[in-house]
């Protein structure tokens, strides 16, 4: 599978620090790996979306809409009940993002925490600004580009208006510390199903480096590490939620019942059942 840059991929004619595109599609992707060039909204209006980037993951239908930090992710895009996929793309470079910063003066909430991508929901506010997108990207490149820096500000102000300002410094925010940054992936995203190869791209990484470096930070191979990690999990769903193996095994990486029984065993010395009974 090919790795998709955006919006380069979308044959701008050029390139400009606000643009939107009206994406349509009538076929599904699975984990695409995208590489985000510029920060995005997406403003889903037919079928679903899934994304996950190095610190945060995320799952929509059209009632919703999401912003996405520049970097690497992977995405889902699933069809409508009318075999469709449509979403307004509104990109905007961090050189925008920062001019917008200083223009209104924006102070900073602290936050102990800064998530690659957020959702909202749509209210009538939002409906409207997203139809009068629909309506831009049908103008002329010279037009859209007058407008849409515009219409930029204009949903800025309004979602911090809502939310704050924090949104706009998690978007902004440079993270420097690469060994931080790979452990934050790494444990992030434990308990998905994602091949070390999916791992690798989040991480801006070869394969081989990913391993070098995962065996530097934890003394041990990628594989046996993430089967510990769900086999914990495990432990937790039939101990504290009282789940039956039948109805876990799959959601902790397994594809069948009896290698997961297998494995369990072979770590506790014990069934699932005989722990559950103990």
């Amino acid at each position: 599978m090919d790795i998709i840059k955006l919006p380069e991929s979308l044959s701008f004619e050029e390139s400009h620090t606000v643009q939107v595109y009206d994406y349509c599609s009538s076929k599904e992707i699975s984990k695409q790996q995208i590489i985000l060039n510029q920060n995005t909204f997406s403003f889903l209006i037919e079928g679903n979306k899934e994304v996950i980037f190095d610190n945060s993951d995320l799952s929509i239908d059209n009632r919703k809409f999401l912003i996405m930090k520049s970097g690497h992710c992977l995405m889902t895009e699933k069809l409508s009940e009318i075999k469709n996929y449509r979403s307004i793309l509104l990109f905007f470079s961090n050189e925008t993002l920062s001019k917008f910063i200083q223009k209104f003066e924006l102070n900073n909430i602290e936050q102990n925490e800064y998530k690659s991508v957020y959702s909202f929901e749509y209210d009538n506010f939002i409906k409207r600004f997203v139809d009068s997108l629909i309506d831009i990207s049908k103008l002329s490149k010279t037009v859209q580009k007058k407008i849409i820096e515009v219409k930029f500000e204009e949903i800025m102000l309004y979602l911090i208006e809502l939310y704050g300002t924090h949104i706009l410094y998690s978007l902004t925010s440079n993270n420097d510390n690469l060994t931080q940054n790979f452990t934050r992936t790494v444990e992030s995203n434990q308990l998905k199903k994602l091949t070390l190869k999916e791992l690798a791209f989040l991480c801006n990484m070869s394969v081989s480096t990913f391993k070098r470096e995962f065996e530097k930070n934890y003394s041990e191979s990628p594989i046996k590490w993430f089967q510990n990690k769900r086999l914990e999990h495990a432990y937790y769903l039939l101990n504290q939620k009282n789940k039956k193996s039948s109805e876990i095994y799959f959601e902790v990486g397994y594809e069948n019942l009896s290698s997961f029984i297998q494995a369990y065993k072979s770590k506790y010395n014990k069934t699932p059942k005989q722990h559950q009974t103990e």
